[in-house]
Protein backbone atom coordinates (compact mmCIF):
# COMPACT_ATOMS: atom_id res chain seq x y z
CA UNK A 1 0.00 0.00 0.00
CA UNK A 2 1.09 3.17 -0.80
CA UNK A 3 1.56 6.24 2.08
CA UNK A 4 -2.02 7.79 1.61
CA UNK A 5 -3.77 4.21 1.39
CA UNK A 6 -1.86 3.39 5.43
CA UNK A 7 -3.29 7.03 6.17
CA UNK A 8 -6.92 6.40 5.27
CA UNK A 9 -6.59 2.69 7.22
CA UNK A 10 -4.92 4.99 10.02
CA UNK A 11 -8.30 7.43 9.81
CA UNK A 12 -10.54 4.43 10.12
CA UNK A 13 -8.82 2.77 12.68
CA UNK A 14 -8.64 5.73 14.85
CA UNK A 15 -11.82 6.79 14.70
CA UNK A 16 -13.57 3.56 14.95
CA UNK A 17 -12.35 2.76 17.66
CA UNK A 18 -12.20 6.04 19.36
CA UNK A 19 -16.32 6.25 18.56
CA UNK A 20 -16.70 2.17 20.44
CA UNK A 21 -14.01 1.87 22.89
CA UNK A 22 -15.84 3.26 25.85
CA UNK A 23 -18.51 0.73 25.25
CA UNK A 24 -16.27 -1.90 24.18
CA UNK A 25 -14.91 -1.71 27.40
CA UNK A 26 -18.77 -1.64 29.49
CA UNK A 27 -19.20 -5.20 27.63
CA UNK A 28 -16.17 -6.64 27.93
CA UNK A 29 -16.34 -6.00 32.05
CA UNK A 30 -19.82 -6.51 32.29
CA UNK A 31 -19.04 -9.85 30.48
CA UNK A 32 -16.56 -11.22 32.17
CA UNK A 33 -18.23 -12.11 35.21
CA UNK A 34 -21.20 -13.39 32.75
CA UNK A 35 -18.81 -16.32 31.73
CA UNK A 36 -19.61 -17.73 34.89
CA UNK A 37 -22.92 -16.46 35.72
CA UNK A 38 -24.23 -20.28 36.78
CA UNK A 39 -21.48 -20.53 38.85
CA UNK A 40 -22.00 -16.92 40.57
CA UNK A 41 -25.47 -17.66 41.09
CA UNK A 42 -24.69 -21.00 42.53
CA UNK A 43 -22.76 -19.23 45.06
CA UNK A 44 -24.65 -16.19 45.80
CA UNK A 45 -27.90 -17.48 45.96
CA UNK A 46 -29.64 -20.30 47.79
CA UNK A 47 -32.52 -22.73 46.36
CA UNK A 48 -34.55 -25.19 47.95
CA UNK A 49 -32.73 -28.42 46.28
CA UNK A 50 -34.74 -30.85 44.06
CA UNK A 51 -35.53 -34.39 44.44
CA UNK A 52 -32.50 -36.42 42.72
CA UNK A 53 -33.52 -38.14 39.56
CA UNK A 54 -33.75 -42.13 39.83
CA UNK A 55 -33.16 -43.98 36.70
CA UNK A 56 -36.25 -45.91 36.05
CA UNK A 57 -38.28 -44.13 38.35
CA UNK A 58 -41.15 -42.39 36.53
CA UNK A 59 -41.14 -38.39 36.73
CA UNK A 60 -43.96 -36.54 38.09
CA UNK A 61 -46.50 -35.82 35.10
CA UNK A 62 -46.28 -32.27 33.55
CA UNK A 63 -50.54 -31.95 34.11
CA UNK A 64 -49.14 -32.21 38.07
CA UNK A 65 -46.58 -29.76 37.61
CA UNK A 66 -49.12 -27.67 36.27
CA UNK A 67 -51.86 -27.73 38.68
CA UNK A 68 -49.14 -27.27 41.50
CA UNK A 69 -47.93 -24.10 40.28
CA UNK A 70 -51.08 -22.51 39.39
CA UNK A 71 -52.57 -23.64 42.72
CA UNK A 72 -49.21 -21.26 44.14
CA UNK A 73 -50.51 -18.18 42.19
CA UNK A 74 -54.15 -19.01 41.83
CA UNK A 75 -55.54 -17.23 38.66
CA UNK A 76 -52.42 -16.33 36.59
CA UNK A 77 -51.17 -18.06 33.43
CA UNK A 78 -49.06 -20.37 32.02
CA UNK A 79 -46.85 -18.87 29.60
CA UNK A 80 -43.77 -21.31 29.59
CA UNK A 81 -42.37 -24.81 30.80
CA UNK A 82 -38.93 -24.54 30.62
CA UNK A 83 -36.30 -27.64 31.60
CA UNK A 84 -33.09 -26.26 32.81
CA UNK A 85 -29.95 -28.13 31.25
CA UNK A 86 -27.42 -27.73 34.36
CA UNK A 87 -30.11 -28.85 36.88
CA UNK A 88 -32.27 -31.27 35.05
CA UNK A 89 -34.12 -32.31 38.56
CA UNK A 90 -36.29 -28.45 38.61
CA UNK A 91 -38.97 -27.23 36.04
CA UNK A 92 -39.34 -23.79 35.53
CA UNK A 93 -42.77 -22.61 35.26
CA UNK A 94 -43.05 -18.98 34.34
CA UNK A 95 -46.56 -17.50 35.04
CA UNK A 96 -48.10 -14.13 33.55
CA UNK A 97 -51.30 -12.85 34.51
CA UNK A 98 -52.74 -12.98 30.98
CA UNK A 99 -52.01 -15.08 28.10
CA UNK A 100 -50.35 -12.70 26.48
CA UNK A 101 -49.06 -10.15 28.68
CA UNK A 102 -45.15 -9.19 28.46
CA UNK A 103 -42.91 -12.58 29.53
CA UNK A 104 -40.64 -9.80 30.81
CA UNK A 105 -42.50 -9.47 34.16
CA UNK A 106 -43.55 -12.81 34.63
CA UNK A 107 -43.27 -15.28 38.10
CA UNK A 108 -40.92 -17.97 37.72
CA UNK A 109 -41.55 -21.04 39.76
CA UNK A 110 -38.79 -24.01 40.47
CA UNK A 111 -40.75 -27.30 40.69
CA UNK A 112 -39.76 -31.32 41.50
CA UNK A 113 -39.82 -33.00 38.50
CA UNK A 114 -39.61 -36.12 40.44
CA UNK A 115 -42.33 -34.95 42.91
CA UNK A 116 -44.16 -32.37 41.18
CA UNK A 117 -44.25 -30.20 44.61
CA UNK A 118 -43.15 -26.46 44.66
CA UNK A 119 -39.99 -25.85 45.44
CA UNK A 120 -39.17 -21.82 45.49
CA UNK A 121 -39.82 -18.67 43.02
CA UNK A 122 -36.13 -17.45 42.73
CA UNK A 123 -35.87 -13.91 42.27
CA UNK A 124 -33.76 -13.87 38.39
CA UNK A 125 -34.63 -10.50 38.31
CA UNK A 126 -33.27 -9.30 41.31
CA UNK A 127 -29.96 -11.23 40.85
CA UNK A 128 -26.31 -9.56 40.04
CA UNK A 129 -25.96 -11.48 36.64
CA UNK A 130 -29.43 -10.51 35.48
CA UNK A 131 -29.11 -6.92 35.72
CA UNK A 132 -25.15 -7.49 34.60
CA UNK A 133 -26.74 -9.51 31.39
CA UNK A 134 -29.68 -6.13 30.85
CA UNK A 135 -26.53 -3.78 31.28
CA UNK A 136 -24.25 -6.30 28.80
CA UNK A 137 -27.45 -6.74 26.09
CA UNK A 138 -29.42 -3.50 26.02
CA UNK A 139 -28.02 -1.35 28.85
CA UNK A 140 -31.78 -1.03 30.21
CA UNK A 141 -33.23 0.47 26.95
CA UNK A 142 -34.58 -2.52 25.44
CA UNK A 143 -35.04 -2.88 21.63
CA UNK A 144 -32.94 0.40 20.99
CA UNK A 145 -30.21 -0.46 23.58
CA UNK A 146 -29.19 -3.61 21.54
CA UNK A 147 -29.03 -1.87 18.47
CA UNK A 148 -26.78 0.98 19.35
CA UNK A 149 -24.60 -2.09 20.93
CA UNK A 150 -24.87 -3.63 17.58
CA UNK A 151 -23.37 -0.38 15.51
CA UNK A 152 -20.86 -0.38 18.46
CA UNK A 153 -19.84 -3.94 17.63
CA UNK A 154 -19.81 -3.52 13.59
CA UNK A 155 -17.56 -0.54 14.92
CA UNK A 156 -15.23 -2.42 16.57
CA UNK A 157 -14.64 -5.34 14.02
CA UNK A 158 -13.85 -2.56 11.66
CA UNK A 159 -11.45 -1.07 14.17
CA UNK A 160 -9.79 -4.58 14.04
CA UNK A 161 -9.74 -5.45 10.60
CA UNK A 162 -8.11 -1.86 9.90
CA UNK A 163 -5.43 -1.94 12.73
CA UNK A 164 -4.11 -5.19 10.71
CA UNK A 165 -4.43 -3.58 7.47
CA UNK A 166 -2.09 -0.53 9.64
CA UNK A 167 0.11 -2.32 11.63
CA UNK A 168 0.49 -5.94 10.30
CA UNK A 169 3.02 -4.43 7.88
CA UNK A 170 5.21 -3.05 10.33
CA UNK A 171 4.93 -5.72 12.74
CA UNK A 172 5.79 -8.38 10.28
CA UNK A 173 9.30 -7.15 10.45
CA UNK A 174 9.63 -7.87 14.27
CA UNK A 175 9.82 -11.36 15.82
CA UNK A 176 6.24 -12.37 17.55
CA UNK A 177 6.42 -11.12 21.01
CA UNK A 178 9.00 -8.00 20.59
CA UNK A 179 8.85 -5.28 22.82
CA UNK A 180 11.32 -3.22 21.81
CA UNK A 181 13.94 -2.06 24.45
CA UNK A 182 15.56 1.35 23.87
CA UNK A 183 13.17 3.33 21.93
CA UNK A 184 10.28 5.89 23.80
CA UNK A 185 7.88 5.30 26.18
CA UNK A 186 5.31 5.44 23.73
CA UNK A 187 6.63 3.22 21.26
CA UNK A 188 7.18 0.63 23.89
CA UNK A 189 2.75 0.70 24.51
CA UNK A 190 2.53 0.41 20.93
CA UNK A 191 4.45 -3.32 21.11
CA UNK A 192 2.43 -4.17 23.55
CA UNK A 193 -0.96 -3.04 22.30
CA UNK A 194 -0.01 -4.98 18.74
CA UNK A 195 0.88 -8.06 20.72
CA UNK A 196 -1.98 -8.48 22.77
CA UNK A 197 -4.62 -7.38 19.82
CA UNK A 198 -2.48 -9.86 17.62
CA UNK A 199 -3.21 -12.94 20.53
CA UNK A 200 -6.82 -11.88 20.71
CA UNK A 201 -7.59 -11.06 17.09
CA UNK A 202 -9.47 -14.43 16.13
CA UNK A 203 -11.26 -14.40 19.30
CA UNK A 204 -11.96 -10.50 19.36
CA UNK A 205 -13.75 -11.73 15.46
CA UNK A 206 -15.78 -14.59 16.81
CA UNK A 207 -17.21 -12.65 20.22
CA UNK A 208 -17.38 -9.21 18.13
CA UNK A 209 -19.52 -11.02 15.38
CA UNK A 210 -21.55 -12.96 17.40
CA UNK A 211 -22.53 -10.28 20.03
CA UNK A 212 -23.94 -8.09 16.61
CA UNK A 213 -25.91 -10.95 15.47
CA UNK A 214 -27.20 -11.24 19.39
CA UNK A 215 -27.99 -7.79 19.17
CA UNK A 216 -30.61 -8.68 16.58
CA UNK A 217 -32.36 -11.40 18.31
CA UNK A 218 -35.38 -9.59 18.90
CA UNK A 219 -35.91 -8.84 15.14
CA UNK A 220 -34.84 -12.32 14.25
CA UNK A 221 -37.86 -13.23 16.55
CA UNK A 222 -40.20 -11.47 15.00
CA UNK A 223 -39.06 -12.62 11.51
CA UNK A 224 -39.65 -16.04 12.44
CA UNK A 225 -43.14 -15.31 13.99
CA UNK A 226 -44.52 -13.95 11.13
CA UNK A 227 -42.47 -15.81 8.55
CA UNK A 228 -42.54 -19.64 9.37
CA UNK A 229 -44.72 -19.69 12.74
CA UNK A 230 -47.81 -18.60 10.83
CA UNK A 231 -47.07 -20.86 8.01
CA UNK A 232 -47.41 -23.51 10.78
CA UNK A 233 -50.25 -22.12 12.25
CA UNK A 234 -51.84 -22.07 8.94
CA UNK A 235 -55.93 -21.61 8.36
CA UNK A 236 -55.38 -21.88 12.28
CA UNK A 237 -54.30 -18.57 13.00
CA UNK A 238 -57.39 -16.66 13.91
CA UNK A 239 -58.98 -19.29 16.97
CA UNK A 240 -59.60 -18.05 19.66
CA UNK A 241 -57.84 -19.36 23.11
CA UNK A 242 -59.81 -22.48 24.29
CA UNK A 243 -61.23 -21.91 27.60
CA UNK A 244 -59.96 -25.51 28.31
CA UNK A 245 -56.70 -26.91 27.35
CA UNK A 246 -55.43 -30.04 26.51
CA UNK A 247 -53.24 -32.14 28.59
CA UNK A 248 -50.12 -30.08 28.33
CA UNK A 249 -48.45 -33.94 29.28
CA UNK A 250 -50.02 -35.62 26.33
CA UNK A 251 -49.00 -32.73 24.02
CA UNK A 252 -45.11 -33.12 25.29
CA UNK A 253 -45.83 -37.22 24.59
CA UNK A 254 -47.03 -35.89 21.30
CA UNK A 255 -43.86 -34.36 20.31
CA UNK A 256 -41.65 -36.80 21.56
CA UNK A 257 -43.15 -38.98 19.75
CA UNK A 258 -42.64 -37.34 16.95
CA UNK A 259 -39.11 -36.81 17.18
CA UNK A 260 -37.89 -40.03 19.06
CA UNK A 261 -34.36 -38.34 19.13
CA UNK A 262 -34.81 -35.38 20.74
CA UNK A 263 -35.67 -33.82 24.49
CA UNK A 264 -38.15 -31.08 25.09
CA UNK A 265 -36.70 -28.06 26.12
CA UNK A 266 -39.54 -25.69 26.70
CA UNK A 267 -43.22 -25.15 25.99
CA UNK A 268 -45.10 -22.19 24.89
CA UNK A 269 -48.48 -21.90 25.95
CA UNK A 270 -50.98 -20.59 24.10
CA UNK A 271 -51.35 -16.80 23.37
CA UNK A 272 -47.82 -16.70 24.47
CA UNK A 273 -44.94 -14.94 22.18
CA UNK A 274 -43.67 -17.90 20.71
CA UNK A 275 -47.25 -19.90 20.19
CA UNK A 276 -50.08 -19.06 18.27
CA UNK A 277 -53.67 -18.14 20.53
CA UNK A 278 -54.64 -21.79 19.76
CA UNK A 279 -51.78 -23.92 20.20
CA UNK A 280 -48.86 -25.61 22.11
CA UNK A 281 -45.37 -24.90 20.66
CA UNK A 282 -42.84 -27.59 22.41
CA UNK A 283 -39.49 -26.59 21.14
CA UNK A 284 -37.15 -29.75 20.79
CA UNK A 285 -33.76 -29.62 20.82
CA UNK A 286 -31.15 -32.40 20.18
CA UNK A 287 -28.81 -34.98 22.44
CA UNK A 288 -25.38 -34.22 21.04
CA UNK A 289 -23.31 -31.01 21.84
CA UNK A 290 -24.16 -28.59 19.20
CA UNK A 291 -27.59 -30.22 18.06
CA UNK A 292 -28.77 -29.35 21.92
CA UNK A 293 -28.13 -25.85 21.37
CA UNK A 294 -30.73 -25.98 17.74
CA UNK A 295 -34.54 -25.94 18.22
CA UNK A 296 -37.48 -27.71 16.59
CA UNK A 297 -40.82 -26.40 17.13
CA UNK A 298 -43.51 -29.10 17.39
CA UNK A 299 -47.25 -27.30 16.95
CA UNK A 300 -49.79 -29.11 18.74
CA UNK A 301 -53.54 -27.99 19.07
CA UNK A 302 -54.25 -27.13 22.29
CA UNK A 303 -58.13 -27.94 22.14
CA UNK A 304 -57.84 -31.40 21.43
CA UNK A 305 -53.49 -32.13 21.62
CA UNK A 306 -53.65 -33.17 17.96
CA UNK A 307 -50.16 -33.06 16.29
CA UNK A 308 -50.66 -29.63 13.79
CA UNK A 309 -46.91 -29.31 12.10
CA UNK A 310 -43.28 -29.54 12.08
CA UNK A 311 -40.51 -27.81 10.83
CA UNK A 312 -36.45 -26.82 10.94
CA UNK A 313 -36.33 -23.22 11.93
CA UNK A 314 -35.42 -21.18 9.53
CA UNK A 315 -31.10 -20.52 8.97
CA UNK A 316 -30.98 -17.32 10.44
CA UNK A 317 -32.59 -18.61 13.88
CA UNK A 318 -30.10 -21.41 13.70
CA UNK A 319 -27.29 -19.17 13.29
CA UNK A 320 -28.73 -17.50 16.42
CA UNK A 321 -28.94 -19.92 18.62
CA UNK A 322 -25.36 -21.61 17.82
CA UNK A 323 -24.09 -17.94 18.35
CA UNK A 324 -25.46 -17.27 21.93
CA UNK A 325 -23.51 -19.81 23.84
CA UNK A 326 -20.48 -19.57 22.02
CA UNK A 327 -20.62 -15.71 22.49
CA UNK A 328 -19.96 -16.31 26.48
CA UNK A 329 -17.91 -19.64 26.02
CA UNK A 330 -20.75 -22.06 27.12
CA UNK A 331 -20.08 -24.83 24.90
CA UNK A 332 -16.84 -26.92 26.77
CA UNK A 333 -17.18 -26.04 30.10
CA UNK A 334 -14.85 -24.06 32.66
CA UNK A 335 -11.97 -25.24 31.05
CA UNK A 336 -13.19 -23.00 27.67
CA UNK A 337 -15.08 -20.16 30.37
CA UNK A 338 -11.19 -19.77 31.54
CA UNK A 339 -10.04 -18.97 28.32
CA UNK A 340 -12.83 -17.07 27.30
CA UNK A 341 -12.32 -14.94 30.14
CA UNK A 342 -8.22 -14.87 30.24
CA UNK A 343 -9.29 -13.26 26.19
CA UNK A 344 -11.95 -10.85 27.77
CA UNK A 345 -8.79 -9.67 30.40
CA UNK A 346 -6.44 -9.35 27.47
CA UNK A 347 -9.14 -7.89 25.04
CA UNK A 348 -9.72 -4.98 27.90
CA UNK A 349 -5.81 -4.35 27.97
CA UNK A 350 -5.86 -3.33 24.49
CA UNK A 351 -8.65 -1.42 24.64
CA UNK A 352 -7.05 0.23 27.22
CA UNK A 353 -3.54 0.43 26.31
CA UNK A 354 -6.03 1.81 22.65
CA UNK A 355 -7.50 4.53 24.84
CA UNK A 356 -3.75 5.61 26.48
CA UNK A 357 -1.66 5.66 22.65
CA UNK A 358 -4.42 7.81 21.55
CA UNK A 359 -4.48 10.66 23.79
CA UNK A 360 -0.31 10.14 24.20
CA UNK A 361 -0.50 10.57 20.43
CA UNK A 362 -2.28 13.60 20.76
CA UNK A 363 -0.73 15.10 23.43
CA UNK A 364 2.36 14.42 21.05
CA UNK A 365 1.25 15.30 17.90
CA UNK A 366 2.36 12.10 16.37
CA UNK A 367 0.07 11.86 13.48
CA UNK A 368 1.46 8.78 11.72
CA UNK A 369 1.56 5.35 13.22
CA UNK A 370 4.40 4.78 11.23
CA UNK A 371 6.41 7.49 12.94
CA UNK A 372 5.60 5.62 16.58
CA UNK A 373 6.32 2.60 15.59
CA UNK A 374 10.00 3.37 14.48
CA UNK A 375 8.96 2.64 10.52
CA UNK A 376 9.37 5.39 8.28
CA UNK A 377 8.22 3.82 4.89
CA UNK A 378 5.89 1.33 5.98
CA UNK A 379 4.30 -0.67 2.94
CA UNK A 380 5.34 2.41 0.81
CA UNK A 381 5.53 1.51 -2.74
Amino acid sequence: MKRSAIRTWSWIHRWSSLVCTLFLLMLCITGLPLIFHHEIDEFLYEETKATAIIPGRPLASLDVIEKNALAVLPGAFIQFLLWDRDEPEALLVSIAKSPDADFRDNRDLRMDVTTGAYLDEPDIRGRLTYVLLRLHTEMFLGLPGKLFLGVMGVLFLIAVVSGVVVYGPAMRKMSFGTIRKGRSKLAKWFDVHNLLGAVTILWVLVVGSTGVLNTCADLLIKAWQYGQLAEMVGEHGGRPRPAKLASVEAAVATARARLPNMTPSFVAYPGSVFSSRSHYAIFMRGNEPVTSRLLKPVLIDASDGSFTDTRDMPWYVQTLLLSQPLHFGDYGGTPLKIVWAVLDVFTIMVLVTGLYLSGKRRSARVRRPERVLGVERVGEA
